[in-house]
């Protein structure tokens, strides 16, 4: 299983546009097999920082996700209008 959390903070102004894209794309990616959580949240302090987690069968599914059309579009996008250079990815492990 694949499992992570992208952080990214909208620039000033942009966090409305951020927060409609993200709702498109958690459309799309729950549509995918390898698709088991797409979940977007804004954090609670401030508005423009975004957090989502995500969770794929395996790394098979997880780079058929990379590899979708409509996420190259959003990234594309996405990096015009955010804080950082491109999302902030993290890896995670499950502890069980």
């Amino acid at each position: 299983m694949v499992i992570l959390i992208a952080r990214f903070t909208a620039k000033p102004g942009f966090e409305d546009e951020v927060a409609e894209m993200i709702a498109g794309l958690a459309r799309d990616v729950r549509t995918e097999p390898g698709n088991i959580v797409f979940e977007p949240h804004r954090e609670t302090d401030d508005p423009r920082a975004f957090v989502v987690f995500e969770k794929y069968r395996d790394e098979e599914a997880f780079q058929a996700h990379m590899s979708m059309p409509y996420g190259t579009v959003f990234n594309a996008r996405l990096n015009e209008i955010i804080e950082e250079p491109e999302s902030q990815l993290t890896f995670l492990t499950a502890v069980e």
